[in-house]
């Protein structure tokens, strides 16, 4: 974001938005250059110049990088989504996330399967009936549950299947890899 490069005589997409002259020591300069007017005044549409200014002024100078990074994230979320703003994209990842767990459990399921088919010392027999292709043979409680309200995820739980004395599982309820 901040330009080591002398400035250019232009002003600051904040200074041009603001109809204002941008002066040598202006504190937005570094952040938000002249040829990226969009990001300022996303920014500006969301928290306004003077809390900007306000936060800009709060953060070490060390930090503002990172903080108008955040800044320009959060605006730019916000007018993508007026309710929710970075919960509601946090709450579709986290959502997203227990799909893949599940996923991931599904394909553990299975090659612990195959695996103790292929093994005749297993003694197994319940393991060997079940079809981890057959979506008729699982029962409702082998898919997760995902409890949403109100656009938030509220929590999530992670059913597994019972292996019973087959396979060892680990505490989270998966197969470890050997």
């Amino acid at each position: 974001m901040k330009s080591n490069e002398p400035r250019s005589s232009s002003s600051c997409a904040a200074c041009k938005l603001l109809k204002r002259r941008c002066t040598p020591n202006c504190q937005f300069a570094p952040y938000f250059r002249s040829d990226e007017p969009k990001k300022f005044a996303n920014v500006h549409k969301v928290f306004g110049a003077s809390h900007v200014s306000k936060i800009l002024n709060d953060v070490p100078e060390d930090q503002r990088d990172d903080t108008v990074n955040s800044l320009v994230y959060k605006a730019e979320v916000r007018l993508r989504d007026p309710v929710y703003g970075c919960i509601g994209a946090i709450a579709s990842l986290q959502r997203k996330m227990v799909e893949l767990q599940h996923d991931l459990m599904l394909a553990q399921t299975r090659l612990a399967y195959f695996a103790a088919k292929q093994n005749p010392t297993t003694n197994c027999s319940l393991m060997l009936d079940y079809d981890p292709f057959n979506v008729a043979n699982m029962m409702p409680s082998d898919f997760v549950d995902v409890p949403v309200t109100a656009g938030y995820l509220d929590s999530y739980a992670q059913n597994s299947f019972d292996m019973d004395h087959c396979a060892s599982t680990n505490e989270f309820g998966q197969f470890p890899f050997p």
